[in-house]
């Protein structure tokens, strides 16, 4: 499926249904998270059928329900940037096989997840089939988003990307800007503005080819 499309057709989903990820689908993103791990450094850890994390006072105050697997991004505290770009990378390829995802940052209970000394967990993705596939975000109009000396169709196209990205709290803390051919961005002040800039970094970056500093 186009990747543009694949982001279009993801939002977040908080409520999923009894039905077990199937065994091949768990193949393809354990292959996945092997080879970000091997290429980032981060720590990425998924979990099948573990009701515990989301049994809990917090995860029923975010008004999740039936959460029975996630994966959980463990790194450095200078990762977030990372843990954004190689999560969304994951989340996209979630949404390929037919899944569904969210970003979790405070309302879930206590993970399995291995945590060494020096390392945190950074933040978590629930997983599954959602009781519904969730609903479109707002976004802000595209020229608050970002800067640009000349008019570019592949820059705006992956704005476009980029305002389909999901953001803590729908916050769209970041900044583009394109400037004699070379984008760059950078994160706003905000709650995890660093993970949201890795985040739009990727769906700047698969829909364009371009990189942005």
């Amino acid at each position: 499926m186009d990747t543009l499309q694949l982001m279009k057709d993801r939002h977040s989903v908080r409520q999923y249904i009894n039905q077990p990820i199937e065994q091949d689908k768990r193949f393809v993103i354990n292959k996945l998270i092997k080879e970000i791990n091997e290429e980032s450094g981060l720590q990425m850890q998924v979990f099948y059928d573990e009701p515990q994390c989301f049994d809990s006072f917090m995860a029923h105050y975010g008004k999740f329900e039936n959460v029975t697997n996630y994966i959980a991004i463990v790194g450095e505290k200078s990762q977030q940037e990372k843990a954004g770009y190689y999560g969304e990378k994951l989340v996209l390829k979630c949404q390929e096989l037919g899944l569904n995802t969210c970003w979790v940052a405070m309302t879930h209970g206590k993970t399995q997840a291995k945590i060494e000394k020096g390392k945190k967990l950074l933040i978590l993705l629930s997983l599954g089939y959602g009781k519904n596939q969730g609903f479109p975000h707002k976004s802000k109009e595209l020229d608050t988003l970002c800067k640009y000396d000349q008019e570019c169709d592949w820059f705006k196209q992956g704005m476009e990307a980029v305002a389909l990205a999901p953001t803590a709290m729908n916050q769209q803390k970041f900044m583009f800007e394109l400037n004699n051919g070379v984008v760059s961005a950078k994160a706003l002040r905000g709650f995890y503005s660093k993970i949201d800039l890795g985040i739009v970094k990727y769906h700047f970056e698969a829909v364009t080819g371009h990189g942005a500093k």
